[in-house]
């Protein structure tokens, strides 16, 4: 089973997921995404990106996606979702080409069926902060929201996180094992 956590910069992913990695040693976890691809190609990330960036970052999800290094739970720091949802707003700002966009749109429409669950951080009980590598831009962040809102709309397998971390975990829990997979929250 392959599940997803997505959502704007600064929504909680990480501090989720470092909680469920302590404690789930047989589940594989995957890194994010879009600072493998800075440190791996010294790439500009976040509203610096272009086309080379978010190519990378889509090939990166789809190299996730078929990896054979999987267990029978594997959970990702971001997915498709957040690859194309970033090149869009990227292609609004005139830093993506049209054709790298409707390429990482091909690319999302082939993919997506692959995750079985998409945890959706909401940003709205988490504040903006800066790790050194996220953009503190509020502009850009609130922009990445309403653009994750429309992507999201109609995907059946997307499960709303809100609340405390506590709140957010045991959400996790229970759609997992919904599914027939045991976490360790």
């Amino acid at each position: 089973m392959i599940v997803s956590f997505t959502g704007a910069q600064s929504t909680g992913k990480t501090t989720l997921l470092n909680r469920l990695v302590e404690k789930n040693p047989n589940v594989t976890f995957v890194e994010e995404v879009t600072r493998r691809v800075k440190r791996l190609y010294d790439v500009p990330i976040n509203e610096d990106g272009g086309d080379v960036t978010q190519f990378l970052i889509m090939a990166d999800h789809v190299q996730n996606l078929f990896s054979k290094d999987k267990s029978d739970l594997t959970v990702f720091d971001r997915c498709a979702v957040d690859g194309v949802v970033y090149t869009r707003w990227l292609q609004l700002q005139g830093m993506v080409s049209a054709e790298v966009y409707s390429a990482c749109c091909k690319i999302y429409d082939a993919i997506i069926d692959q995750y079985d669950v998409i945890f959706y951080t909401d940003p709205a009980d988490v504040k903006l902060v800066d790790d050194g590598e996220r953009s503190v831009n509020v502009d850009f962040r609130n922009d990445i929201i309403k653009l994750f809102n429309d992507k999201l709309e109609g995907l059946d397998n997307v499960v709303v996180l809100s609340g405390s971390v506590e709140e957010r975990l045991n959400i996790v829990k229970k759609t997992v094992e919904g599914l027939g997979k045991d976490i360790i929250i």
